[in-house]
C-alpha cells in the first residue's frame, strides 16, 4: 500500500510515492533545555521532524518558515521538531539557537547518526509523521509553510 510523498529536493520535482510504515515511529530525544520528547507524546497532532545543520544555507533560510509554521500550529494540528546534525558544541548551538529566535523544540545529534525515520541523504531533509504516529512524507532540501501547509491540509482526515 503506498501513502504519503517524498517531495524532493530543491529542484521543485514531482513529489514520488514513499510506502507507508507498518510499524508506528518511535524517538526519544532530549532538547537543548534538558526536556525529553517522545513522538508519542504527540499523537493526534502532525510531527514534522527537520535535519539541518548551523553551516547548511538552505537550513538557515527554512528556519523562519518552520518557527512560523509551528506557531502557528503547536496549538491545533501540528508542531516542529529540528534535529540539528552537526558536531558543535552545546553552548554554541543554543547560542544559535537564541539569535535566531527559534521557537520549536531543538535536539542535537551526532552528525553521523541514523534516523529511525529513515534515511537523511542530505541537508536539509523533513520529515513528516501522521497523527497516528506513521512516517508519511519526506523532503529533501528546502521546506515552505506553504508546502507543508498544503500537505496538512491534503492529509487532514488521517
Amino acid at each position: 500500500m503506498v501513502t504519503g510523498l517524498i517531495l524532493t529536493g530543491c529542484e521543485q520535482q514531482p513529489p514520488e510515492t514513499v510506502e507507508k510504515q507498518s510499524r508506528v515511529a518511535t524517538m526519544v530525544l532530549t532538547d537543548l533545555q534538558g526536556i525529553e520528547h517522545s513522538l508519542a507524546d504527540y499523537r493526534g497532532k502532525w510531527v514534522i521532524v527537520n535535519y539541518w545543520a548551523t553551516w547548511c544555507p538552505p537550513c538557515l533560510e527554512e528556519i523562519p518558515e518552520l518557527i512560523q509554521l509551528h506557531n502557528e500550529h503547536k496549538g491545533r494540528n501540528a508542531v516542529v521538531w529540528g534535529i540539528n546534525r552537526e558536531d558543535i558544541p552545546l553552548a554554541d548551538l543554543k547560542a544559535f539557537v537564541a539569535k535566531q529566535q527559534i521557537s520549536y523544540p531543538i535536539f542535537q545529534v551526532p552528525a553521523d547518526s541514523t534516523s529511525p525515520l529513515g534515511p537523511v541523504l542530505g541537508i536539509p531533509t523533513t520529515y513528516l509523521v501522521s497523527p497516528k504516529g506513521e512516517v508519511v512524507a519526506r523532503h529533501v532540501g528546502l521546506v515552505t509553510v506553504q508546502k507543508l501547509e498544503a500537505f496538512l491540509q491534503q492529509h487532514r482526515n488521517e
